[in-house]
């Protein structure tokens, strides 16, 4: 329940205790009422292994009732799509909330690592798509006349003792 989450979990920006036994994250956004319908959450990890740093992003929910692939771990499209008559999107796609539970299987307690959280809305118009449609004008051919937009957390910072 979410009182023993504040009262064990480690916050953004913290660290987690050294430890040997895998990290273990709940993650859970909201939608902002003014704009896209959420498509993904993810967490990105980085680790440092022989003095190089290493990324990788897990998709760790996705909308629309589908799921993460086995071998990628990446959210297969959701199809959302946008009218660039109108710039408008499709409110049938993508979800208020997006959250899970998520825990690193590649978790070595000898390399140091950073975890944080970033959610994607379904793609909407950007500002030049915008600036297009209220003046008249066609849509500019040097711009992708949509965007996805994009949070993120602070980190939660892992080094080994």
């Amino acid at each position: 329940n979410r009182e023993t989450l504040y009262r064990n979990g480690v916050s953004m920006g913290n660290d987690l205790p050294d430890s040997t036994t895998p990290p273990r994250f709940y993650a859970w956004a909201s939608r902002d009422a003014n704009s896209a319908p959420l498509q993904r959450l993810q967490i990105i990890k980085g680790w440092i292994d022989g003095g190089e740093l290493h990324e990788q992003v897990f998709d760790i929910a996705c909308s629309d009732g589908l799921k993460p692939e086995a071998n990628t771990h990446r959210c297969p499209d959701n199809g959302a799509a946008v009218d660039l008559t109108r710039c408008t999107f499709d409110e049938a796609k993508g979800a208020a909330q997006l959250y899970a539970l998520w825990d690193d299987e590649s978790f070595d307690p000898a390399e140091h690592a950073f975890y944080y959280l970033r959610v994607l809305e379904n793609p909407s118009c950007r500002w030049s798509s915008w600036d297009a449609l209220r003046n008249g004008w066609p849509l500019p051919d040097n711009t992708p006349p949509t965007l996805q937009e994009r949070a993120w957390s602070s980190p939660i910072w892992y080094s080994p003792g």
